[in-house]
């Protein structure tokens, strides 16, 4: 359908990693590994040259977030996935109730569920659709996404609890580093670091209020609730608070996280919301100029500053492009979340993709779908 317009050399990005999940790491993030040499990795995850990593992770994060007083940061194995667990084990005291606007919003949600001595509701809208998290009496832990990857909604309020017993858990792993919020009404945020962090998958990284820290720890003595040890936010708490994790690491993994960290904290994190904020409104614009486009996110309060979702007319088949784009070596992983079985493109914003590239990548899109660069 696509092929018969060739694609201008001067309009190819200069990285063609676009896509949502793993992330765009920087070419000199993977050299500052390499020159590291002997030095670290292969190094036990107990000695002062990972510790030091990991306390350097831990400094970088409360510099970036401005993190209140008495708010600590553990790491762990496992991604956010393994952290549904974990929360549902041993955070939630009775109840928790889950805002869900996506797949995987849905997911932590399953995940609660699943476990037989609490009990887990859920308050759903249609996927495109946005939703705030608000306090609901009867359960003492509200769960919402900062971030929702499958569909690129964002929540836009966040609201103070009055409920001393009841905690708040943000699931922020495709919106941290690029999405303000006030960590005085959160207790406890979480991400995976293989988006704006421009990591790799297999880490969680969690910050944790006063609060949050001595629930963890109190459910933690209940000897009524089996916890596997891997799954214990005691072991967790005490290993970072001595720069380690419990498990083994990757350390290329932190080493990466911590590259990243160290980039945007010579920016701060307004400024990196505000480039943030100048590509969505570029792709946002793009996809409403357009005819053959449209926001998958109708109300704009909701629309992501991380991750864009753009319906594309059934005319023009996505998967069909793509792959053109791909096999051009001009853009991968640009289709929408398999799931959602729309003929839909999916873009990250995140930090490491510039908006020069992503400029190109409309002029390109656009000129494949017209069929002329003119």
């Amino acid at each position: 359908m696509f092929e018969k317009t060739p694609i201008p050399q001067e309009l190819r990005p200069t990285d063609p990693r676009f896509g949502v999940g793993p992330s765009l790491i920087p070419q000199e993030a993977l050299e500052a590994l390499r020159r590291s040499g002997a030095s670290l990795l292969g190094t036990s995850h107990r000695k002062m040259p990972v510790r030091d990593l990991v306390k350097e992770v831990q400094d970088g994060l409360q510099q970036y977030f401005n993190l209140p007083a008495g708010y600590e940061i553990i790491l762990g194995n496992g991604g956010a996935t393994f952290f549904w667990d974990m929360i549902g084990l041993g955070f939630v005291e009775k109840s928790s109730v889950h805002f869900v606007c996506g797949e995987f919003s849905d997911k932590w949600y399953k995940a609660h569920k699943n476990i037989p001595w609490i009990e887990a509701e859920e308050i759903r809208v249609e996927y495109g659709e946005g939703i705030n998290p608000r306090e609901i009496e009867g359960h003492d832990l509200i769960c919402c996404t900062l971030n929702e990857t499958s569909t690129g909604v964002q929540f836009s309020e966040m609201p103070e609890l009055k409920n001393p017993n009841t905690l708040m858990a943000v699931d922020a792993t495709s919106g941290a580093g690029q999405i303000k919020i006030d960590f005085a009404k959160v207790d406890l945020y979480y991400f995976s670091p293989q988006k704006v962090f421009a990591a790799d998958g297999g880490l969680y990284i969690a910050i944790m209020s006063p609060k949050a820290i001595e629930r963890a720890l109190r459910l933690g003595k209940d000897k009524t609730r089996f916890i596997p040890e891997s799954l214990k936010f005691s072991h967790a708490i005490e290993n970072g608070r001595n720069n380690q994790t419990y498990n083994t690491p990757s350390i290329a993994n932190i080493f990466l996280l911590n590259e990243q960290i160290k980039l945007m904290n010579k920016l701060g994190e307004d400024k990196v919301i505000d480039e943030a904020l100048r590509k969505a409104k570029l792709m946002y614009g793009w996809a409403e100029e357009k005819s053959y486009l449209d926001p998958f996110i109708k109300k704009p309060e909701f629309r992501s500053q991380t991750v864009i979702t753009i319906d594309v007319d059934e005319k023009y088949s996505v998967d069909e492009m793509a792959k053109l784009l791909r096999k051009e070596k001009i853009a991968i992983d640009i289709e929408g979340y398999r799931k959602l079985n729309r003929n839909q493109l999916r873009i990250a914003l995140f930090h490491n993709v510039s908006y020069d590239n992503l400029d190109k990548l409309t002029k390109i899109i656009s000129g494949v779908i017209e069929g002329s660069f003119d």
